[in-house]
């Protein structure tokens, strides 16, 4: 087991959606880097074979049913986490969907709440409950946690035919910022992750259309389509403390940069 700098051992984490894809590609950097792994996912069969996957690192994994579109469920589920694991380091709200419903003015309304329940609500539902017990844990002397929200490119770029989708992925990208500035205080650190385009079973679709790979792929500055596992290191670096590091150095350089000009500019005038 890799851990280095990031070590996450005795952490636990949770990925929605963590049974496939970016979701699955994190849970495995988390659980190289020693922390235990709580799955939720959907489907059965998927959150049994990332299990399987998991087992491979010498931590403990445990899978769930969980449709976090459902406020209940959720509830529901994270009392179940924290009674299976004790605790909950770091919160990976990442399962997500789309629906392709032709064009803006042709889409229904079925379509556009489907999609904000789960890629919305439920990252609210999430971090809600999860940010709860992380605050109690504060107030009991226990500070510190993670929760990252991941989003999408579409949030903040003009995206045709999935306005539904960009318009959830944006709320994730004010929410966090809303989280980051109330829980700060608690020591609680929000991130969120904007992929671009990645090779998951939700965009399959373009995957095998060379014109859209010829077209928009050639223009990624990686030229390649991103991987999940490219997302491994990220979730180890977010979930980790090191982070804090990170941004202190970044603080002080600034601290630093704007004492400068500043006495420079007093010097002049």
């Amino acid at each position: 087991m890799k851990k280095g700098i990031f070590d996450l051992s005795g952490k636990v984490s949770l990925i929605t959606g963590g049974n496939g894809g970016i979701g699955l590609g994190m849970a495995e950097g988390l659980a190289e880097c020693g922390s235990n792994v709580a799955i939720w996912g959907r489907n059965k069969d998927k959150n049994e074979k990332s299990r399987e996957l998991l087992a491979n690192y010498d931590v403990k994994v445990l899978t769930y049913e969980v449709d976090v579109s459902n406020e209940k469920e959720v509830i529901d589920s994270v009392k179940i986490v924290l009674n299976d694991f004790g605790r909950i380091d770091s919160v990976f709200a990442n399962a997500g969907m789309n629906v392709f419903g032709g064009s803006f003015e042709d889409m229904n309304t079925e379509a556009y709440r489907k999609v904000l329940s789960v890629n919305l609500d439920g990252v609210f539902f999430t971090l809600r409950e999860t940010t709860r017990h992380m605050v109690e844990r504060a107030k009991d002397g226990d500070v510190g946690g993670s929760v990252i929200g991941v989003a999408s490119l579409a949030g903040i770029e003009g995206a045709a035919k999935t306005q539904p989708y960009s318009a959830s992925k944006g709320g994730i990208i004010s929410m966090m910022k809303g989280i980051a500035v109330e829980h700060a205080r608690y020591g609680i650190r929000a991130n969120t992750i904007l992929p671009g385009w990645i090779a998951t079973d939700m965009t399959e679709i373009n995957q095998n259309n060379q014109k859209f790979t010829d077209k928009v792929i050639s223009r990624v500055p990686m030229r390649r389509w991103g991987e999940p596992k490219d997302f491994s290191g990220i979730a180890a670096y977010l979930a980790s403390l090191y982070i804090n590091i990170a941004f202190l150095i970044i603080f002080l350089i600034w601290s630093w940069l704007f004492i400068l000009i500043f006495v420079k500019i007093n010097i002049i005038f």
